[in-house]
């Protein structure tokens, strides 16, 4: 959903500082709403007037953002993700003790008076009673990763994972929650649910189920980036379900991975499949109906040609039957697809997707994908300056592709550490580029249009400006 935080029509943004203080308190995090339309712009943290628990040091309060209309009133709310939020739990004699790094979600409601006006906040945390359910445990990082928006039927939902969590004896195996109507019932599951259906694979070790996830309105995806497969350690995996709900669970479809025969390449250690994933609607030519998904799944730690680390994308369809066929491999050395492929680069650390045209047929104009490459050096030799790649979803990925980058045709300094590509954001109009590190003066968001090539932004946000912070430690870590 477009995020109009007060129902006036025109698009907001949000931009994250997970590494903010607030009140003396290190990493404490804070997000900045810039509101459209020239109307002003609002910072909001755990100390800020009804907005439950206190700034505390390392919560890293929006280190994850989702947008969607929880309580469908027109006006869109924010999912606040603090993984790194300590949780007090209650013993049976009555002692309290706090668990570190449990995590939790907070929505912060939108109304026409603005977002957070008077409206309440819904916290999701793990604990007995408590709305997610389970226990809540040191380092299971609630809000990890999420994503959120309204099925085709209209429900607003709210996937979020938390990757360290414990499932029997397997730590880090991870799992997930679906928050799904405005009754906001909610569905925890991980690999070795079944009540919905079998979700592919069975708990493991270090799994991470939960670290990524992706979705639209027909689908969504929960990568697993830690899965091993075979002798094969953190090669990686997905899994896919429908937005149906079969006994209180989301229906599984299919897992995928690199061991199998109809997924292209091969699984190695490392590989890390899943590390990001993107969706967007799809409609194939000839079809009628919007009712299929394009899922892109980012696997940094590829090694081609035994180039360590140079990384690459895979992207898939994903039919209302609920089948899959692969589409395209992207990587650097693709042909005509722009960049040099370089161990470190990281290509598909990140990704952002988007069908700017979601009622017609999709072309390589509308359906269009962002590519982070963070470990890219720039070509003054600057180490890990960043880029993003943007390719179509559909059609060969070098025919309209561009490239961004730091540098002189740019107004992002070139430089080493910027990390470009780690922070991306799709809007049907533009992508927005984070730049949360750097020297403080050149950090902000990038704005550009999908299919304009080259590097010049169409609007720029910077420290200081717009409301935002001056001095912030990591500003645009993320964005929506």
């Amino acid at each position: 959903m477009e995020s109009d935080f007060n129902g006036d029509g025109i698009r907001d943004l949000v931009v994250a500082d997970p590494e903010a203080p607030v009140g003396g308190q290190v990493d404490a995090g804070e997000i900045t709403v810039v509101y459209g339309g020239g109307k002003g712009s609002l910072r909001i943290n755990q100390d800020s007037p009804g907005i439950p628990g206190a700034a505390e040091q390392g919560d890293q309060f929006g280190f994850e953002l989702a947008i969607y209309d929880e309580d469908q009133d027109g006006c869109s709310d924010v999912a606040v993700g603090l993984p790194y939020e300590d949780i007090d739990v209650r013993d049976a004699a009555g002692n309290i003790t706090p668990v570190a790094d449990a995590g939790m979600i907070q929505i912060i409601h939108g109304s026409t008076a603005g977002l957070g006006a008077g409206v309440g906040v819904t916290e999701y945390w793990q604990g007995e009673g408590r709305p997610l359910g389970g226990v809540a445990e040191g380092g299971d990082y609630v809000g990890y990763a999420m994503a959120a928006g309204q099925t085709s039927a209209g429900v607003p939902f709210l996937v979020a994972g938390f990757p360290g969590e414990d499932v029997g004896t397997y730590q880090d195996a991870g799992g997930a929650a679906y928050i799904h109507g405005v009754s906001r019932a909610v569905a925890g599951f991980n690999q070795d649910t079944t009540a919905g259906g079998d979700v592919p694979g069975g708990a493991e070790q270090d799994d991470r189920f939960g670290a990524s996830v992706a979705a639209s309105p027909h689908h969504f995806a929960v990568g697993m980036p830690g899965e091993a497969l075979g002798a094969y350690t953190f090669a990686g995996a997905a899994a896919v379900f429908s937005h149906t709900v079969v006994n209180g669970q989301p229906k599984p479809l299919f897992g995928m991975g690199q061991d199998q025969d109809d997924v292209s390449e091969y699984e190695e250690t490392g590989d890390v499949f899943a590390t990001a994933l993107a969706m967007a609607p799809y409609r194939p030519s000839g079809a009628t109906s919007t009712n299929e998904s394009l899922l892109a799944v980012g696997i940094p730690g590829e090694d081609n040609g035994g180039v360590r680390d140079t990384g690459a994308v895979q992207i898939f369809r994903i039919t209302a039957t609920g089948t899959f066929t692969e589409l395209t491999w992207i990587s650097q050395v693709t042909p005509d697809v722009l960049g040099t492929d370089e161990a470190g680069d990281r290509f598909g650390h990140e990704l952002a997707a988007i069908n700017t045209a979601p009622n017609a047929v999709s072309t390589g104009s509308t359906v269009r994908l962002a590519i982070g490459v963070p470990g890219e050096n720039s070509g003054s030799g600057a180490t890990d300056a960043g880029a993003v790649s943007l390719v179509p979803m559909v059609g060969a990925p070098g025919a309209s592709d561009s490239w961004i980058a730091p540098g002189p045709d740019t107004p992002i300094a070139d430089q080493e550490d910027r990390y470009m590509g780690q922070s991306l954001a799709a809007t049907p109009s533009h992508l927005h580029v984070g730049i949360p590190y750097g020297p403080v003066a050149s950090r902000g968001i990038e704005k550009y249009a999908w299919n304009t090539p080259g590097g010049t932004p169409a609007d720029r946000l910077l420290p200081g400006t717009n409301g935002l912070a001056a001095n912030g430690k990591a500003l645009g870590a993320k964005i929506r």
